[in-house]
């Protein structure tokens, strides 16, 4: 039995949380997040120092909280938690210098954790969890990407966009249609009122030099300028915006690009299992597309649960549990942060030099 107190603290969200690893599985017993997003809204966008700021104003309480609901102490857990990289750097560090200060505080181990890492495992918080190997889109603000998963911290990436992730267009388009930040739910929300397939939009593809595409790789800045274009034409011809469907058809075609994209890669990869997590996984479209495609292919699929898609301390601690289990036994309190990190060299995060 193991229990790990958890911090997130990689963008706009302040979490902590408090997993306990018993009998083979993962229990959550304490979860508290304090979101941001309604003060970066009125900036369209995340302020990295306003992050920053309020990280250092919640995660005290936040960390007290999840203890008593835990009915645990500092001194009784097995590791001290929090997300290093990737992410904004003020942010990232502020998570990390307070699980490093309470390692030395309480003899406690420390575990800087790859957010990636965590996304993934929020997988495990489900009461059946995948089995290795699996195939895993991992979809949110920052990240598109395709992930094979041999074994546990075992990472090969078969796919991911060059330029925008799909979270960001998102953002972005919503903009466009003068809705609110952040533009998924905004998105998901109108579109459920309009129809996907009244405007057809490019699903764009990443050329390789010398001639052809790229198979599961993503692209969504030409989508993006589509949809710029669509209703600069709209508005030229003094016509009302047909926000709705726009929504509609933005929403269907990201939806039929990534499932389009992650059963081919299953197929050629010849893998059975698909899991799909980060915050556009909460995207209801998607997760129908997905499930639906997957009766067609044979192929098993595992949803992150819908509280565990957007960023989140206990998809954190699921990560640091699956690295205890591994051997992994403590990072160096030298560990740093860096708001770039690629997946498949996490492990050099629990080495006695640390890489950053």
């Amino acid at each position: 039995m193991q229990t790990v107190l958890a911090l997130e603290t990689s963008c706009d969200e302040s979490a902590a949380a408090v997993v306990l690893r018993e009998g083979g599985k993962i229990n959550l017993l304490a979860s508290s997040i304090a979101s941001q997003v309604e003060e970066h809204s009125k900036w369209g966008g995340v302020v990295p120092e306003i992050a920053s700021r309020r990280h250092l104003e919640a995660l005290p309480f936040l960390i007290n909280k999840v203890l008593i609901q835990a009915d645990c102490k500092i001194k009784d857990l097995d590791a001290v938690a929090s997300t290093v990289a990737p992410g904004l750097s003020g942010a990232l560090m502020v998570g990390s210098v307070t699980a490093r200060t309470l390692s030395a505080l309480h003899g406690v181990p420390f575990l800087g954790v790859h957010h990636l890492e965590g996304h993934l495992a929020s997988v495990f918080l489900t009461k059946k969890p995948p089995k290795f190997p699996f195939l895993v889109l991992l979809v949110s603000g920052g990240h598109t990407e395709l992930i094979y998963v041999t074994e546990a911290g075992q990472y090969q990436r078969m796919g991911y966009s060059h330029d925008d992730a799909a979270g960001e267009a998102f953002d972005k388009v919503a903009r466009l249609l003068g809705l609110p930040y952040p533009g998924g739910p905004a998105i998901e929300k109108l579109a459920e009122g309009g129809d996907p397939f009244r405007f057809s939009l490019p699903k764009g593809r990443v050329s390789i030099p010398g001639g052809g595409f790229y198979p599961y790789d993503f692209s969504f800045s030409g989508l993006k300028t589509a949809m710029l274009r669509k209703v600069q034409s709209l508005e030229a011809s003094d016509k009302s915006l047909p926000i709705k469907d726009l929504a509609a058809s933005f929403e269907q075609v990201v939806a039929e690009v990534l499932v389009q994209r992650s059963f081919l890669c299953a197929r050629d990869q010849e893998v059975k299992t698909l899991v799909l997590v980060g915050g556009v996984a909460a995207n209801k479209r998607l997760r129908e597309m997905v499930s639906k495609e997957a009766l067609k292919e044979g192929v098993e699929v595992h949803l992150a649960p819908m509280q565990f898609c957007t960023d989140n301390a206990a998809m954190i601690g699921a990560a640091a549990l699956i690295r205890l289990e591994s051997g992994v036994t403590t990072s160096s309190l030298e560990l740093g942060v860096s708001p770039r990190w690629p997946l498949d060299q996490s492990d050099l995060l629990y080495q006695a030099s640390p890489p950053f």
